[in-house]
């Protein structure tokens, strides 16, 4: 299906039109199946919608939020995704939020992706929001080029929950919801900024492997037409 993009003058711009639409999913989530959930990225790219969505008036104790993928690493360590949402998208309105982290502490990330896929099976499928972001090789999630366990993270037939990646540009391993569990948001966002990211989008819309550029695997077979949020 085909992706929608909606452009903006600015990232602040974008940054209030995106939480007012994401409000407004979790406010019809909530009327409809009495909660809502919220997968979100990390990056420095959503900094400004967290806040602004972090403001928004709505029923927050029943929005379970979680992470679309997150480093192995603890939630004080600079790099983690946790500590980023924590201080940006868990304060103001949004802190009565219900956070279900993916790091959980085991020996190794391969037993901490299985800790996080139990642990989020409380999340009902399918998410009713899930934001996006898309690195500059074309990664979305922790699918990274060339990653460890790219294929199946990939595959669709690969059940809801948890894997692990490792990737050269990926720093430390990662956890990542697979495909099958993010695909089918009811609101399924990529969230980008700058001419540069614009650039990587078109490349990544026309002719090519997916595992070249995973964050085609999306845009071509999500169950949910890709909402696109982009300001130069």
């Amino acid at each position: 299906m085909a992706a929608t993009l909606h452009t903006f003058a600015s990232g602040a711009e974008l940054a209030e039109k995106l939480a007012t639409a994401v409000a407004e999913k979790l406010i019809a989530g909530i009327a409809a199946r009495g909660a809502a959930s919220l997968a979100v990225s990390g990056g420095s790219t959503p900094k400004a919608f967290f806040q602004a969505l972090s403001r928004k008036a709505l029923d927050w104790p029943k929005v379970t939020v979680t992470l679309v993928d997150e480093r192995f690493v603890p939630a004080d360590n600079p790099r983690s995704n946790h500590l980023l949402v924590a201080g940006n998208l868990l304060q103001n309105e949004a802190r009565q939020a219900v956070f279900l982290p993916l790091y959980q502490s085991a020996a190794t990330a391969e037993e901490a992706a299985q800790l996080a896929t139990t642990a989020t099976t409380a999340i009902k499928p399918p998410f009713d929001v899930a934001i996006l972001g898309m690195g500059n090789d074309g990664h979305t999630a922790s699918f990274f080029p060339a990653g460890s366990n790219l294929s199946l993270a990939l595959d669709a037939a690969t059940p809801r929950g948890i894997v692990t990646m490792e990737a050269d540009g990926a720093g430390e391993p990662r956890l990542t919801f697979t495909f099958s569990s993010l695909q089918d948001a009811r609101f399924l966002v990529l969230h980008i900024e700058g001419e540069a990211k614009k650039t990587v989008l078109a490349k990544a819309e026309s002719d090519g492997e997916e595992q070249e550029m995973p964050i085609r695997a999306v845009l071509r077979r999500a169950a949910t037409p890709v909402d696109i949020y982009w300001a130069p």
